[in-house]
Parts: C-alpha cells; sequence; structure tokens
C-alpha cells in the first residue's frame, strides 16, 4: 500500500533528513491508491488501478537549490536521493527569489478523507458503468463515461522543524452521450470526496436527456443575450477570475487587479451580490488545510458584497511589499440563492441554457476577456420554457462583466471541488455560430 500513516510517514521523512549536509532542506512525501474504469461506445474499455509514491527532496546551500526524486524508501535509496539533490544544488544557479523553509505551523485537522471512498471497489466502478451504458443503449444513445476513484496523502518535512500531513479521499466522473444520429449530444460531471453522495444513475440520465433533447439544433443568430449558465459553465470563467486576485501581477501591472497608482484591493468590481470565499473545511468541498510551502490554509474572504477582500501574496512577494502572505484558494465558492434551474427557466422570457463552455482562451488579461465555445447542450428558452436546441455558439465574455450582469443567483453545485451557483446573466456576448454537436 503506497498510503502511509502520519507516524510512518514522518519516520522515513526524518531518515531522509538525517542524511542531509545541506544549509536547509525540505521534504515531501505522498502517496496515492487509485482505480478508474473507462467506457466508450457504449461498451468498458478499460479498468485499472494505480498505486504511486514518491519523496523528494530540496537541498539548499544559500540560494542555490537542487532537487531529486526517489520512489525507494530504504535507507541506501534515501541516501542516495539526499546526495543527488545536494549535488544538483552546487550546479545550480542563485535564485534571486529564493525563500528559506518556514518553521513549525499550526494547522486545523482536515476534514477532506472518507473511508467509504478509500474502499471502493472494481465491482462498484462496474455497476457505475453499467448504469450509464443500459440506460443509454435503450434510448438509442452511445455513452462514454470515465471514472476515477483515489486515496492518498500527502506530507512536508523540514530542516526548521516544520511538519505537515494530509489524507484525502476523491472520485470523479464524468460521461457524454451522443445521439446514434449524431445530431444530439449530453454531457454531466460529478466529483465529491464522499461517495455517498454519489448517484450515477441520476447522473448519466441527466447527460442522456440533454442528448435528446439536442437532437437536430437550430442556428440562431450570434448576439447578446439573457442566459442561464450552469455552474459546469461558470466555473471555468470564474476559475480564470480567481488566478487574477494575484497581488504581484496587479502590483506589477499585469492584471485586471491592477489600476493607476496601485490595485483594485477594497475596489467593488462586481454585482453587490457576489460573495466569493475558499474554505479547506467546507463541508461539501473539503481540501488539506496546507498548502505546498507548508503555510496554513484558512477561510478567506476574496470577493464579499462584490468588493475584492483579499489579494493572493505569495512568501516572497509578501517580504517585497512587508505584509503578511496570504495564501492561494484551495477552493473557489461561491454563495447563491434558492432557485432551482427549473426556476431559473421558467422566470426566462427569452434566453439559453448554457450546460458548459469549452476551448476557453484569454483574450485580453487586462480586462478578463475570455473566448470559448459551447458544448453538449445549448438550448433556446421563451415564455418560461425550453422551446429547442440550438446550434453551439462562440463566445467573447470577461467573468467581471459577466457579474456585473447578474439577474438572479440560483442554488450551489459541487464543480471541480468548487462550489458554484446557478446564474441567470444578462447581455452575454455570443459572437458566431459552431457547427460542433
Amino acid at each position: 500500500m503506497a498510503i502511509y500513516t502520519k507516524e510512518e510517514a514522518r519516520k522515513i521523512m526524518e531518515k531522509a533528513l538525517s542524511f542531509s549536509k545541506a544549509d536547509v532542506c525540505e521534504i515531501n512525501m505522498g502517496g496515492s491508491e487509485s482505480g478508474n474504469i473507462r467506457y466508450a461506445r457504449n461498451t468498458v474499455s478499460t479498468s485499472g488501478h494505480r498505486s504511486n509514491q514518491t519523496l523528494v527532496v530540496q537541498s539548499s546551500f544559500g540560494k542555490k537549490s537542487g532537487t531529486a526524486t526517489i520512489d525507494e524508501f530504504d535507507d541506501e535509496s534515501l541516501e542516495k536521493v539526499v546526495r543527488r539533490a545536494e549535488e544538483l544544488a552546487q550546479l545550480s544557479p542563485e535564485n534571486p527569489e529564493f525563500m528559506a523553509p518556514m518553521g513549525p505551523q499550526t494547522y486545523d485537522e482536515p476534514v477532506s478523507f472518507v473511508e467509504a471512498t478509500a474502499k471502493i471497489t472494481p465491482e462498484f466502478r462496474a455497476e457505475v458503468a453499467n448504469k450509464s451504458i443500459t440506460p443509454a443503449a435503450a434510448k438509442d444513445v452511445t455513452a462514454a463515461g470515465f471514472l476515477n476513484d483515489s486515496a492518498g496523502f500527502n506530507a512536508i518535512l523540514n530542516s526548521k522543524g516544520l511538519f505537515a500531513y494530509n489524507k484525502s479521499t476523491s472520485m470523479d466522473f464524468t460521461v457524454t452521450m451522443r445521439t446514434n444520429d449524431g445530431t444530439g449530444s449530453g454531457w454531466v460531471s460529478r466529483d465529491y470526496n464522499d461517495v455517498s453522495k454519489f448517484d450515477a444513475a441520476a447522473a448519466s440520465n441527466v447527460a442522456i436527456e440533454k442528448a435528446i433533447m439536442s437532437m437536430e439544433a437550430k442556428a440562431i443568430e450570434p448576439g447578446k443575450y439573457t442566459v442561464i449558465l450552469e455552474p459546469a459553465a461558470a466555473s471555468d470563467l470564474l476559475g480564470n477570475m480567481a488566478s487574477a486576485l494575484d497581488a504581484r501581477t496587479a502590483d506589477e501591472g499585469r492584471s485586471f487587479m491592477s489600476k493607476e497608482g496601485g490595485t483594485k484591493l477594497g475596489d467593488k468590481i462586481v454585482d453587490e451580490r457576489v460573495n466569493i470565499y475558499s474554505d479547506p473545511l467546507h463541508p461539501d468541498v473539503p481540501t488539506a488545510t496546507w498548502n505546498g510551502d507548508g503555510q496554513a490554509l484558512k477561510k478567506t474572504k476574496w470577493i464579499e458584497n462584490g468588493v475584492v477582500k483579499n489579494l493572493a501574496y505569495s512568501r516572497y512577494w509578501a517580504e517585497q511589499k512587508g505584509v503578511d502572505a496570504v495564501p492561494y484558494p484551495s477552493n473557489i465558492i461561491m454563495e447563491g440563492g434558492t432557485a432551482s434551474l427549473e426556476d431559473l427557466i421558467r422566470d426566462t422570457k427569452k434566453g439559453i441554457l448554457v450546460t458548459r463552455l469549452w476551448y476557453i482562451r484569454s483574450v485580453d488579461p487586462q480586462t478578463l476577456l475570455f473566448t470559448g465555445l459551447t458544448r453538449d447542450g445549448t438550448f433556446y428558452i421563451e415564455n418560461g420554457k425550453i422551446k429547442y436546441p440550438v446550434k453551439n455558439f462562440r463566445f467573447n465574455e470577461s467573468p467581471i462583466i459577466m457579474l456585473n450582469n447578474l439577474e438572479t443567483l440560483g442554488k450551489q453545485v459541487r464543480v471541480d471541488g468548487n462550489l458554484i451557483p446557478y446564474m441567470k446573466v444578462r447581455d452575454f456576448t455570443f459572437t458566431s455560430l459552431s457547427d460542433a454537436v
């Protein structure tokens, strides 16, 4: 087994550290046990199990650092990897932004491990595939999906006395359903730390129904439309916005968060209903309570009532600016409302429902303008009902403009380890049509 207890991991890392002759030494260790099943054309194509373990040594002499990795933990191998890291450090140029490892820190107890997820069996994975393939075939639809589940740990130890350990579980499921005539496509994604929250049949049925509904889509004129963005569609744009909440790029005038004479910290940039924070202990999206530097992760407000409350400061940039470091978020949690997807559709006179976006690329980092395409279920809404499927669009839009054009916030949904609400947004810009299904 590649998953070590806190005591086992610490013993191995302390042994490796005992071989160090560097000024400072940092050791990272991790391991995982994971399983998967993949299916396409309504047939399972692959299934497997992976067991991985690794130990990474970073040795530093002054501002010169070297890194070496190994996956064998006997004494001889541990000494060998430490010596190799030290050799590489001596050959390396100085890093002008080198930061010495931190000393001991205090961390919250993580809640990211669920025993039931760690005990997922091959039989369970096969049944997930069956719950996609059987109903799809019954409705003349072809399924292509992937389930991956994992249990693992990460630990860090350094010569300054810092030690941290985290154990976690996860499961990720995606499936694309295509109608056999090739004109309809539906898609769904689910991810959890706790597998007991996962309903494979219900998730697959969402994709099947969207595939059938999206058959023989009509072309309509591009332009500005009221849109209902499902959480999977909004998530990518919000993630790109979150990456712009970086103090250094803002201070250096390289991001949307830059402004004449400073940054937009403290400025109102979006609708006052927008509240975004991160929280490693949130029960629906828990993460480790420390990051790769060993910094403690705490609940942090990023945007409150539309106002920028924090920017992320690396340890180096915080030192340059004489402020406390603010770690980057380990998850994104955007507060929502009580409206369901059905409620949002019912309250829309004319608009477009977007299942998800893909192939997103940056157009202008200064305005956070992005382009991309809709995919796997795009529908025209009229008088509170879905009237017909429409061909996919290319869009040009900024999440900042999007969040200033909010009409309604709906319920939150977990997407890629984040909590994102359904959103109804006016004047979303579609620039051209796409023939892709």
